[in-house]
């Protein structure tokens, strides 16, 4: 062993280097097995049991892996949610044990495995669905998603139908009036989005307008929707649509809500009665309604207003508006303006600021 060996192992130890990150470097330089040792011990941490998993493929070491995982695993134990434990929780031990056991060829074993878990999606992730589409097992995974809470499943059945050229059988995944797309907004709206990748612009807005409908104060829907009729040449809808609920509200839309209407006043009646309306609404000389403001001036060409707009700010805005100063060919400005909105930290003075002793 050399002395960068010593120095890389030391550092190590010392925390200076991570150890998931560590055994990545030591498994893409041709030393899996070290990595893999280094891992071992910290098994029952997630993070380092991930890593472990990682690198046991290219050591050859997967039984070992295997068996590790399974001695971490608790028949008795019950969580009650994904942060449960504070180190390696029975739901995540299972899902790398799955892994393994997928990379071995031993689908149906990862499958069972992966069928115990308590909390079947992690970061909108389900690893169950994921494994079920990677191999085709169309029927595992249509009985799948017809479970209740496996929405994630449903959109990897229906990507996997739409890959096979079964469009309409992808479309019939998000069911009839009672399906998924009708209980789960973000099915719908990947309902709609289907439907506007095949041509079916229509039915896209009426999904997302149902949707609207029943969840009148959620704006990222209203913003799909909005974005929807402007695709398809039909802004007037759009704005139909939101005035419809305005009036629902009692006339009164908070800064978020109304900025949804914005591209579309100007897809009616053009950019200047769409800044008109914004600058007249109660938010309209705030400092977010003017990213707003300039992002709508830009848009259409008239970055030189939109900065003006931004500049009003007294540079609060200071990343939109260096954004719009490069796209005129104005760096210095851009540049001083990210100094003065974005200042270094101060400096942390030392105990002893004066020492004949070396720094360590």
């Amino acid at each position: 062993m050399d002395a960068t060996d010593l120095d890389f192992r030391a550092r190590t130890r010392s925390g200076c280097i991570p150890p998931a990150l560590a055994s990545r470097l030591l498994a893409r330089h041709g030393r899996a097995e070290e990595a893999f040792d280094l891992l071992v011990p910290h098994v029952d941490d997630w993070v380092l049991a991930t890593a472990l998993v990682d690198v046991a493929g290219v050591a050859d070491r997967d039984e070992e892996a295997a068996a590790l995982l399974a001695g971490l695993m608790r028949a008795d134990h019950r969580c009650d949610g994904p942060w449960c434990c504070r180190g390696l929780d029975p739901d995540t031990a299972l899902g790398l044990l799955a892994t393994i056991r997928e990379r071995q060829g031993h689908i149906d074993e990862a499958i069972t495995l992966l069928r115990r878990r308590r909390i079947v999606s992690v970061n909108g992730r389900d690893q169950l669905a994921d494994l079920l589409a990677r191999h085709a097992r169309v029927e595992e995974l249509r009985a799948y998603a017809a479970s209740d809470g496996h929405q994630e499943a449903v959109g990897q059945l229906a990507e996997l139908l739409e890959k096979g050229g079964d469009v309409e059988g992808a479309i019939a995944v998000y069911g009839p009036a009672d399906g998924p797309a009708a209980r789960d907004p973000n099915s719908a709206y990947d309902l709609a989005q289907l439907l506007t990748r095949h041509g079916r612009g229509e039915e896209a807005i009426a999904v997302m307008r149902a949707r609207a409908d029943a969840h009148p104060g959620d704006d990222w829907i209203l913003h799909a929707l909005s974005e929807l009729c402007l695709d398809r040449g039909r802004p007037a809808d759009g704005l139909a649509h939101l005035d419809a609920l305005h009036a629902r509200r009692g006339g009164e839309d908070e800064w978020e809500l109304y900025r949804i209407r914005l591209p579309l006043i100007a897809a009616c009646g053009g950019i200047d009665e769409a800044v008109e309306h914004a600058r007249a609404h109660p938010e309209g000389d705030t400092r977010y309604a003017a990213e707003d403001i300039a992002r709508l001036l830009a848009g259409a060409g008239r970055t030189e207003e939109a900065v003006t707009v931004l500049q009003e700010h007294d540079r609060r805005n200071g990343h939109d508006l260096a954004h719009h100063l490069v796209d005129l060919g104005r760096v210095e400005e851009a540049l001083a303006v990210l100094l003065y909105t974005s200042p270094p930290p101060p400096l942390v003075p030392a105990t002893h600021p004066w020492s004949d002793e070396p720094a360590r």
